[in-house]
């Protein structure tokens, strides 16, 4: 088994790295220059191999240097992760949304969470991929799906899944709402990574299964597009509520897809001893609740 080399010396070594200088490197972890060139010199003769060259006016990688900084680095970096998660920071709470749910329900609403809470240091981490509690370090995530979602989480209803065809006014035109079968399957039409239209013209008993029309990976840009008068989007009612009050948007037909993918706020039933989660949690389902 190969023997570690000096920890402080790669501490050294990593934060000389960025900055290619012993002085700044030495600003920032509160020693003398000298410290730190010593720190690197006791590395680089435990390694066998020098790191820097030494110039006038600062430092360059060698070659051997730079590609064993990023690793270094990437190591570090790590470490910190695992220590955040370790010992997470209170009043701080770490929500994975989708980013169609950030940019069109979770950021509209986020100036009534900043000013009953202003204590709590509220992170949005907005994927399409499904996080993980533990290897991402969440405390909260909106999932759509169907319960049970696993026996350590807890699932809070937020959403019924509603979607519904939307358009801009201009798009509509002298159309008499409810717009007609006929004229719906004439609009173009605005697709995502659902795909919902076969299902939403088979509700309406209209033959075109829709393929045609713009198409686009997230409901939130379909949602965009429609607002520019584009076409006409599928998407969950929630996530337009203010666009249709204000007349932005219009739904066309009364008509509506419900299924079993609701809008879930989970939370691990055994979750790190945090209150702001507690208060996260009442203010989403309050504002889900309006």
């Amino acid at each position: 088994m190969s023997q570690l080399p000096p920890l402080n010396g790669l501490r050294a070594f990593d934060v000389a790295g960025r900055f290619l200088n012993f002085r700044a490197a030495a600003d920032e972890l509160g020693v003398t220059q000298g410290a730190v060139a010593q720190q690197v010199r006791q590395l680089e003769a435990h390694l066998g191999v020098p790191l820097f060259e030494r110039l006038p006016k600062g430092l360059a990688f060698t070659s051997a240097g730079r590609s064993y900084h990023v690793n270094v680095a990437t190591a570090f970096e790590a470490l910190r992760n695992a220590t955040d998660q370790l010992k997470p920071e209170p009043g701080k709470v770490l929500v994975s949304v989708t980013p169609t749910f950030a940019a069109k329900w979770l950021i509209p609403n986020l100036p009534d969470f900043s000013a009953k809470h202003p204590d709590i240091d509220l992170r949005i981490l907005a994927t399409e991929k499904v996080s993980s509690f533990h290897s991402d370090g969440i405390d909260l995530a909106v999932r759509q799906g169907m319960p049970p979602f696993g026996a350590a989480l807890n699932a809070h209803l937020l959403f019924r899944q509603q979607v519904v065809a939307v358009a801009a006014p201009g798009l509509v035109g002298e159309h008499i709402l409810p717009v007609s079968p006929q004229a719906i399957s004439s609009m173009p039409k605005l697709h995502d990574a659902h795909d919902l239209w076969p299902k939403f013209l088979d509700l309406l008993n209209i033959e075109d299964k829709g393929g045609r029309g713009l198409r686009l990976n997230q409901t939130s840009l379909a949602v965009d597009a429609a607002l520019f008068g584009q076409g006409v989007a599928l998407v969950s009612r929630f996530l337009v509520a203010a666009e249709i009050a204000t007349k932005r948007l219009i739904q066309i037909t009364p008509q509506s897809l419900s299924g079993e993918q609701d809008f879930y706020l989970l939370a691990t039933r055994n979750s790190k001893h945090n209150a702001a989660i507690d208060v996260v949690v009442a203010w989403f389902l309050d504002q889900a609740e309006r």
